[in-house]
C-alpha cells in the first residue's frame, strides 16, 4: 500500500492527472482514477505532464466509485471540497488514508460527498469569492501536509 492514496473521481483535464502521476511517483502515494475519464490514458498532454514518471507511479483505474472502494477498502476517506468545514491542516493523517478529489469543472457531487465511506469533508483555505484551486495544486498541498506529518518518510 502506498503511503497515502489519492483518488481522482472522474478527472477531466489530462495535464492535471499527469501531474498527479508524477506526484504519486515522487511521494510513494498510490493514484486511483474513477471512470469515466475525460481523456484517454495515452493522451499526449497526460504523458507530457507526467514526464518519465509513469512507470514509477502506482496507478489504478476503476470503472466506478464502488469498485474503487472495494479495491481500497478504506478506513478513512477525506473528500476535498470548497464546501468543507474542516481545514486540511487540522487532520492527523494516517498511512493508507484516502485523499479524494473531484473533477475540475465541478468538484465532488453531493452523492459522493454524502457517501458513507467519506470520513470528513476538508477544505484548503483561499481568498473569499474564489471558486477553487487547480486540481493538481490542491492534491500536492494535501499530500505534502500528510507526508510532512510523517516526517517526509516513506
Amino acid at each position: 500500500m502506498g503511503v497515502f492514496r489519492i483518488v481522482y473521481f472522474q478527472p477531466r483535464i489530462p495535464p492535471n492527472t499527469g501531474n498527479a502521476i508524477r506526484l504519486a511517483a515522487v511521494t510513494g502515494c498510490e493514484l486511483h482514477l474513477v471512470e469515466p475519464l475525460g481523456f484517454d490514458l495515452s493522451d499526449a498532454q497526460l504523458r507530457r505532464a507526467g514526464l518519465d514518471y509513469h512507470d514509477l507511479a502506482s496507478l489504478a483505474v476503476h470503472p466506478d466509485l464502488e469498485a474503487a472502494w472495494a479495491a481500497l477498502r478504506p478506513t478513512r476517506v477525506y473528500a476535498f471540497t470548497s464546501r468543507g468545514a474542516t481545514s486540511y491542516a487540522e487532520v492527523d493523517y494516517q498511512r493508507g488514508d484516502v485523499l479524494l478529489f473531484g473533477p475540475e469543472p465541478t468538484g465532488l457531487p453531493a452523492d459522493v460527498l454524502d457517501d458513507p465511506h467519506v470520513t470528513d469533508r476538508l477544505r484548503i483555505p483561499m481568498q473569499p469569492a474564489r471558486r477553487s484551486l487547480n486540481l493538481a495544486n490542491a492534491t500536492a498541498i494535501a499530500v505534502y501536509e500528510a507526508w510532512r506529518q510523517h516526517g517526509f518518510r516513506i
